[in-house]
């Protein structure tokens, strides 16, 4: 058993996320997410760049985590942390991360959990109302919301949570007044309550770190028991040359020695295209 049935665990956060994680930790681990928001997380980084994210992703979770853990009493926390940037593959699209970190600070346990997929990140420098009306439609306005400012991406002078057409075209109009060149940067807003898109990937990230918890260790029944590692060589169905595709993955253990190594389940053969020999 992982452990966590009926506990309660802190989730500190400032923008909804407790919507979607809390039922369903709640249900998958018979504990009880506690929101906790006595603290503007704000403070530890913004998606509009006024204020910068220090370290990584992990890092900034786990001191949202602890802060949580602090500001409820409790030994248990949970806090999420997103990123975009450019897609994996071909670096053309946006690609949205994000973790959720749970830390256990009596059993000295961290078990992270994460999805990822293309998310709803778009902006544009205009002086043109019919253009932010084009890209307004194209940023999934308004279930999306936006954010505006004046002159260019980094002026101070932002309004966030943009939510119908009307408060755009007075925020448009009154952000261009204050604009020096007559322009206005729009992009939309990425805080999780603001942004639907990511507001769903971080359910499919709180989805995986209940997978984790429930896996445990053969040994010593550890909670996340996960794959580490992928080990390629899934051979050719062709020629029978090993490839670049994964045939196995190394699980493991944070607490205790342990480690698995399991076939990863499917086909046993990888295509001729995959392999070197074959299509060099």
């Amino acid at each position: 058993m992982h452990g966590f049935l009926t506990r309660e665990i802190a989730f500190l956060t400032r923008h909804g996320k407790e919507q979607v994680v809390s039922p369903l930790l709640n249900q998958a681990l018979g504990c009880s997410v506690v929101h906790v928001d006595g603290f503007d997380t704000d403070l530890l980084g913004t998606f509009t760049r006024d204020v910068q994210r220090p370290g990584s992703q992990l890092e900034a979770a786990r001191r949202k985590a602890l802060k949580g853990m602090e500001l409820a009493g409790l030994s248990i926390g949970l806090a999420s942390e997103g990123s975009f940037g450019p897609d994996p593959v071909t670096g053309m699209f946006v690609w949205n991360v994000e973790l959720l970190l749970l830390i256990d600070a009596e059993r000295q346990l961290e078990i992270a959990g994460m999805a990822q997929q293309p998310g709803r990140s778009e902006h544009i420098l205009t002086a043109s109302w019919d253009s932010v009306q084009h890209f307004a439609i194209r940023a999934g306005f308004p279930d999306h919301h936006l954010v505006v400012r004046p002159e260019h991406q980094d002026d101070p002078r932002l309004v966030k949570g943009i939510a119908n057409w009307e408060a755009l075209e007075q925020v448009f109009a009154h952000a261009q007044s204050l604009s020096a060149n007559g322009e206005v940067f729009l992009e939309n807003d990425l805080r999780a309550h603001t942004n639907p898109t990511r507001m769903h990937t971080i359910r499919l990230a709180a989805e995986n770190l209940a997978a984790r918890i429930q896996s445990t260790c053969p040994n010593c029944a550890m909670p996340g028991f996960w794959g580490v590692e992928a080990i390629a060589g899934l051979p050719c169905r062709a020629c029978g040359a090993p490839t670049h595709k994964t045939k196995a993955v190394k699980w493991a253990c944070q607490k205790c020695a342990l480690t698995e190594t399991r076939a990863v389940p499917g086909d046993a053969f990888a295509g001729s295209e995959s392999c070197d020999l074959c299509n060099p």
